[in-house]
């Protein structure tokens, strides 16, 4: 069986988010660092061009977005679950919104001058130039704007007080009953925020939020054990991706199996992918590339918040 590997750097939520789906699942993964900015020559050698963090491989096997990674990590450990049966609208739903609307405003909160002072007291101010530039680029050309911090600000109490409540009237430690991918997704945005004595109060201040963070925290991160991207890159050069999904090809909008392709995100991080379009299932599209480096791989995509578009 291929080794799980994770390409992450340790500061990014949503690679936060991915270690604790590791954690939740008590998997053993690979850590291959990094950079936080562009230019990434050894990750879009094995994706396309995809940016966002984190991505994982397993073998030549490439899934992007943390909603599909959570997916992927669902089949290689049925238990304990991150859709409980019968919950699976409600847990994924819920973790898509937070993906989106809370995340969006922890990520105005955490960049506004106050705390990005603290935050990045310790890099020179070209490296810190770099970064929100780098942050300029990554959210253009999407769907997503940048939420003012005053924006922010103003209804951050709202959310927290509604999950609060939520929290307080539980009859268990979790969202929705038991622990699922509702509660690592709303963990990480937090996480983001209490990196700083600037931005930790918005969470600290809740309670019953408060004791709930540290419970899903507790998950842990896994086994993790490093691993350098030339290796990496080595494992998916000698591996072979695994076979297409037992499912029927469902593209609605007339693309077709073997056609070349291109799918990016839609909100953020909106570099297209070109390749070879293998498989469009209910959650999932796949495409095939091949690079000098990485050799040939199927790039995965959730097909939620992801488009397709003819070469």
């Amino acid at each position: 069986m291929s080794e799980l590997i994770l390409h992450h750097y340790p500061t990014s939520p949503f690679a936060e988010k991915a270690r604790l789906l590791l954690g939740f699942k008590g998997l053993s993964w690979r850590s291959v660092k990094i950079s936080p900015v562009m230019p990434k020559p050894d990750l879009t050698a094995l994706t396309g061009g995809y940016r966002k963090t984190p991505v994982l491989q397993i073998g030549a096997d490439i899934y992007c977005d943390t909603a599909l990674i959570a997916r992927r990590l669902e089949q290689e450990k049925a238990l304990p679950a991150f859709f409980p049966e019968g919950q699976e609208m409600i847990v994924a739903s819920f973790a898509a919104w937070v993906d989106s609307v809370v995340f969006q405003h922890a990520v105005s909160l955490v960049f506004q001058p106050e705390s990005v002072a603290v935050r990045f007291a310790s890099l020179p101010p070209e490296a810190i130039k770099a970064f929100l530039a780098d942050r300029a680029g990554l959210f253009s050309g999407g769907s997503a704007t940048r939420l003012s911090a005053e924006q922010a600000r103003h209804q951050w109490p709202t959310i927290m007080m509604r999950l609060e409540q939520q929290l307080q009237r539980e009859q268990g430690d979790f969202l929705f009953g038991a622990a699922s991918i509702a509660d690592i997704a709303l963990a990480h945005p937090l996480w983001f925020l209490k990196a700083t004595p600037v931005t930790a109060p918005l969470v600290d201040a809740y309670p019953a939020v408060s004791a709930w963070f540290a419970r899903v925290m507790g998950f842990g991160h896994g086994a993790a054990s490093e691993m350098t991207a030339e290796e990496a890159l080595q494992v998916a050069r000698n591996a072979t991706p695994t076979a297409l999904p037992n499912e029927h090809f469902a593209e609605p909008n007339g693309f077709e199996s073997g056609q070349q392709v291109t799918i990016a995100a839609t909100d953020y991080g909106v570099d297209p992918v070109a390749g070879e379009l293998l498989f469009a299932g209910s959650e999932e599209l796949i495409l095939r590339r091949e690079d000098e480096r990485g050799g040939v791989v199927h790039v995965h995509f959730p097909r939620f918040g992801f488009r397709i578009e003819a070469c």
